[in-house]
């Protein structure tokens, strides 16, 4: 919020030499952040001359000067050269004298050119910071002025004012106005604050037909809570707006653009109530409604583009058409124009949710938008009309018509319970019961007390004042942030970490230790994706997502991934490995999801609210899922590079396994989003735990991914539970190992991970140790076979193995792969 320095001191008192430092100051010790600073850096002499003479001289490049004769009010007239054609004798104009300095800065001093000294600049509104437009000189009479020559035109033009620019937060929207900042002000420094909606005269206006109509209240709320209109006849829109008006909206950030549409935004600033101006010849005679716009009615806003409405949209209409998007922006047809003479002038208090969801839907980002989607005291729509109506019979020479509506069904703030040592005990400051009351009532808010209980109702501007804690903050706020003691908090003994976060902590430091750089990707996918890499699957929709075309909520991590490689990819980094740790959310087939409206008050939710609460969100469950590419190592003297690849992702979740105390066993498996033939099924006993594998070429071409991406996806949650935290370390063993190797024949189709496992359950606890050394298909061994070598290592912890005892449990094991698989040694 940007606020000019004179158009605040009309509501506050502000000190004689007030600076910008100084307003910055105050506001932020009520808790506004500080932004920026705003004004013109000009300084003078710049004064107002009048033209009395214009020579035209072309010139030898084409181009054609004037050399005009100007009195600048003192001293002979001046001669300067100007380039500008748009003005002639007689003419009122800005002259910037030497030693002046226009924004740039820009010095201004007398000087040759074009065969003259130019003794000064006759300056275009660009010139003077006044705005963008450069199609001519400066013409004082466009602004309704007629000064005498040698006029200041800084103090004229409302040049010599300046504006602080503060951020107001989302729970603040009071503050986006003159009238919240300079109470604001006060509450700071105790100067005297004097209500701008308490000076605006708002005389009785009836027999408009209006119609609120919300047959069908999006979520249990009203679209519309008060609703005023008035009219103004007579007016001329072709009246210059003038230049404090003017200067005051620039310094605030808004263009001006006409007196009616200035007028509007004037008001809006002022009073923090956004309003709307329709040409009422161009408004049928049966009046406004409003209403929710019909799926697939079209409306052109005021940019100038076409919208399709949506049904939950809320519109301000005639009998014939849509006329503007409820408390966001109007359309183009009802606009104010140069042909209008009678004025319809609205103001409404509108259901925030239903603005900020319009917007959003829309793209459609307003001023007014801004502060209806934070809430606007319901009292200010009244008096906005009223304001509006009375700054156009006074500019625009209108007359204030006794037509007019009012439709008001706001509802007071509900009053909340206070107990006096509540505060202290939140903030830890001991208040006195006159500093509690005294602060409350300060901000607007009505205090009632019995015994050492206040119970407080809060004014109308304040619709964030909802609970105990937020009166606290508003009283830690005025009474000053410097009166809280700064200690540093005890942790409670025995709490910490979760079991669940602990583990999660584990896991991520052990993937980062290993390499791999953590990352967090959007948990939104297109429907497209989601068929891709989980086919026929049901999928949770939002019901308003940030982007309509990407509304599911992700069964997988693995699209995020991608995204996330393919943008890396693009800028450079060709080497990836990369994991997330997410949720990931899995609706049972045939159940709706977050339907039911349930309303939820100050306190805290009872156990059935939350049962309801809870029966709305889907099944979600917490996954980690890596992705490799590019090179585990790379080349370098004497070594090639090495690909990433299966065994980096199936090391990757082998390494989760660890650290969570379970041991992962990877057999041959499937995913539709997977390589057939490079796709492993992780499972821990006989429960599948996740996937690990290669990415199917297709999905790393559509991304423009290298063909090789090595993929894995774990359900962390399941692991967890299954994870043995008090798994004790085993000794290294000292005495003698015994080793021999073992070449089992199999069919083909058996997995060897397979058949080493039961080698591994038959050979007992002596097997210390067994792993795959070969595979051989060929001369030797029967078609449709293979034969699979495993190395072995025996051990005892009490005694040195015999020769004997270790055939024994290798003969054993051999047994257990023979029952299951038909294993047979190989000659």
């Amino acid at each position: 919020m940007r606020v000019p320095i004179s158009w605040l001191g009309e509501w506050v008192d502000l000190p004689e030499d007030v600076t910008l430092e100084h307003l910055h100051a105050a506001l932020v010790k009520v808790g506004l952040e500080e932004e920026d600073t705003h004004g013109v850096a000009l300084t003078g002499p710049i004064v107002v001359g009048r033209v009395l003479e214009v020579s035209p001289e072309p010139q030898s490049n084409g181009k054609t000067i004037n050399w005009c004769q100007v009195d600048v009010g003192a001293g002979e007239p001046r001669g300067i050269v100007c380039g500008a054609h748009n003005f002639g004798p007689g003419d009122k104009v800005v002259v910037t004298l030497p030693g002046a300095v226009l924004p740039g800065p820009f010095p201004i001093a007398a000087r040759k050119t074009y065969g003259h000294v130019s003794d000064g600049m006759i300056a275009s509104a660009r010139e003077l910071g006044m705005g963008e437009e450069h199609d001519g000189i400066l013409r004082l009479a466009d602004l309704g002025l007629d000064p005498e020559p040698g006029t200041d035109a800084i103090a004229l033009l409302g040049l010599d004012d300046a504006a602080v620019e503060v951020n107001v937060t989302p729970d603040r929207g009071y503050a986006f106005s003159i009238r919240g900042i300079a109470r604001e002000y006060s509450h700071s420094t105790g100067a005297t604050f004097r209500d701008p909606a308490d000076a605006v005269e708002a005389p009785p206006a009836s027999g408009y037909p209006l119609q609120i109509t919300d047959a069908a209240p999006v979520r249990g709320r009203a679209g519309c809570a008060v609703f005023s209109v008035r009219v103004v006849r007579g007016i001329d829109p072709t009246r210059p707006t003038p230049p404090w008006m003017a200067s005051r909206l620039r310094l605030a950030g808004i263009r001006s653009i006409s007196l009616a549409v200035d007028i509007s935004n004037y008001v809006m600033l002022e009073l923090g109530a956004p309003n709307h101006a329709y040409d009422l010849a161009k408004v049928d005679a049966d009046g406004l409604v409003v209403r929710r716009a019909t799926p697939g009615e079209q409306l052109e806003t005021l940019d100038g583009k076409v919208r399709t409405l949506d049904a939950e949209d809320l519109v301000v209409a005639d009998a014939q058409r849509a006329l503007g998007i409820a408390g966001v922006m109007g359309g183009a047809y009802s606009e104010i124009s140069d042909d209008t003479r009678d004025v319809l002038i609205e103001a409404a208090i509108w259901d925030p949710v239903t603005v900020a969801r319009s917007v959003r839907r829309h793209k459609l980002p307003s001023e007014a938008a801004k502060r209806n989607e934070r809430g606007v005291d319901p009292r200010m729509a009244p008096l906005a009309t009223a304001r509006v109506a009375q700054l156009l019979v006074e500019l625009a020479g209108g007359t204030l018509d006794e037509l007019g509506a009012l439709y008001d069904e706001s509802v007071a703030l509900a009053a909340i319970r206070l107990p006096l040592e509540r505060a202290g005990a939140v903030v830890g400051v001991s208040y006195t019961r006159d500093e509690i009351v005294g602060t409350l009532e300060l901000i607007g808010a009505r205090v009632e007390a019995d015994g050492d209980v206040l119970t407080v109702t809060p004014p109308s501007w304040r619709p964030d004042l909802v609970d105990d804690v937020s009166l606290i903050e508003e009283i830690a706020r005025i009474t000053g942030y410097d009166r809280i003691p700064a200690h540093l908090p005890i942790a409670p003994v025995g709490r910490g970490l979760t079991r669940e976060q602990s583990a999660r902590r584990r896991v991520a430091q052990t993937l980062a230790a290993a390499g791999s750089t953590e990352v967090l990707a959007y948990p939104f996918v297109a429907d497209a994706v989601a068929e891709r890499y989980t086919p026929g699957a049901a999928s949770v929709r939002l019901q308003n997502a940030l982007d309509p075309h990407v509304s599911l909520l992700r069964r997988t991590l693995l699209p995020g991934l991608v995204d996330i490689a393919h943008r890396n990819l693009s800028r450079g980094l060709t080497d990836l490995a990369l994991f997330e740790i997410g949720t990931v959310f899995l609706p049972e087939p045939g159940v709706a999801y977050g339907t039911e409206f349930i309303p939820l008050g100050a306190e805290r939710p009872g156990d059935d609210t939350l049962a309801r609460l809870g029966a709305g969100i889907p099944p979600q469950s917490r996954h980690v899922a890596g992705l490799f590419l590019g090179e585990a190592l790379p080349k370098q003297p004497g070594a090639d590079a090495v690909p990433a690849g299966l065994g980096d992702a199936l090391d990757a979740a082998r390494q989760v396994g660890l650290a969570l105390g379970v041991d992962l066993r990877a057999v041959q498996g499937s995913n539709p989003a997977l390589h057939p033939g490079r796709t492993a099924e992780l499972r821990v006993g006989d429960a599948v735990v996740g996937v690990a594998g290669e990415l199917l070429p297709a999905i790393a071409l559509e991304s423009d991914l290298p063909r090789v991406v090595a993929v894995y996806e774990l359900d962390l949650d399941a692991l967890v539970a299954l994870g043995a935290y008090d798994r004790q370390a085993t000794p290294i063993g000292t005495l003698p190992a015994a080793t021999q190797d073992l070449s089992l024949v199999v069919p083909s189709a058996v997995a060897a991970g397979e058949v080493q496992a039961a080698v591994a359950e038959g050979a007992g606890a002596l097997l210390e140790h067994i792993r795959l050394v070969d595979d051989y298909r060929g001369q030797g061994v029967p078609e449709g076979h293979k034969s699979l070598t495993f190395a072995l290592r025996f051990r005892a912890s009490d005694r040195t193995l015999t020769a004997a005892e270790a055939t024994e449990a290798k003969l054993a094991g051999v047994e257990r792969a023979a029952e299951r698989y038909g294993a047979t040694l190989r000659e």
